[in-house]
C-alpha cells in the first residue's frame, strides 16, 4: 500500500484538525478513521521491515538482540520510505522530504515497534521458532494487530494537533 495511492482516506473525509483551519479543532475532531488509515499507512512500512528483518534474522540464525535490532531498523526505513515518496511525488525537495517523513511517521513506527518487539520477544519460543513454524508467523502477526490497535489513538491524538500524519496532508 502506498501513501500516495490511498491519501488516507482519498479526500481527508474526517480528518478535522486545526492544521487545516476547518470547523473543529483538537483529538476529538480527529476521527479514528483517519487516525487508522494514518496508522495502517505506517503499519505497512513497518510490517515490511518488521518481517523482513525478522526473516533475515530468523534465517541466518542471529541472536535474538540482532534480530530485533534489524528488524527495527528496516521498519524505520520502510517506514520512511513510503512517507517519502508520496511528499516526493509532490516535487518535494529530497531533503525537505526527509524531514517530513521524521516528522510525520517517527513516533508512529517508534510505537508500533515497542508493541510489536515486545509481543515478538514475549511469546516464548517465537524469536526462535523457525520460517516454517505457525508459532513464528501467528506471533508476527499477531505483533503487527497489537501495534495497529495501540498505535491508532497515539496518532489519533498527534493528527489533532497538527504532528505526526497531519505534516504530510500539505503535501497531496
Amino acid at each position: 500500500m502506498d501513501h500516495s495511492g490511498h491519501e488516507h482516506g482519498g479526500g481527508h473525509s474526517g480528518h478535522h484538525t486545526g492544521h487545516h483551519g476547518s470547523r473543529a479543532t483538537g483529538w476529538r475532531a480527529t476521527g479514528w478513521r483517519t487516525a487508522a488509515q494514518a496508522t495502517l499507512h505506517c503499519l505497512t512500512g513497518c510490517a515490511i521491515g518488521e518481517v523482513l528483518g525478522m526473516v533475515i534474522g530468523t534465517a541466518a540464525g542471529l541472536h535474538n538482540g540482532a534480530t530485533v535490532a534489524i528488524s527495527i531498523a528496516l521498519a524505520f526505513v520502510f517506514g520512511y520510505a513510503l512517507t517519502m515518496r508520496g511528499v516526493l511525488r509532490a516535487q518535494v525537495a529530497f531533503r525537505r522530504a526527509v524531514k517530513i517523513a521524521l516528522a510525520a511517521d517517527t513516533v508512529s513506527i517508534a510505537v508500533m515497534e515497542l508493541i510489536d518487539n515486545t509481543v515478538m520477544v514475549g511469546v516464548p519460543g517465537a524469536l526462535d521458532a523457525g520460517l516454517d513454524d505457525a508459532l513464528f508467523w501467528g506471533s508476527l502477526a499477531f505483533s503487527l494487530v497489537a501495534a495497529f490497535l495501540i498505535t491508532t489513538p497515539v496518532n489519533r491524538w498527534m493528527i489533532g494537533r497538527g504532528k505526526g500524519h497531519a505534516v504530510v496532508h500539505a503535501y497531496h
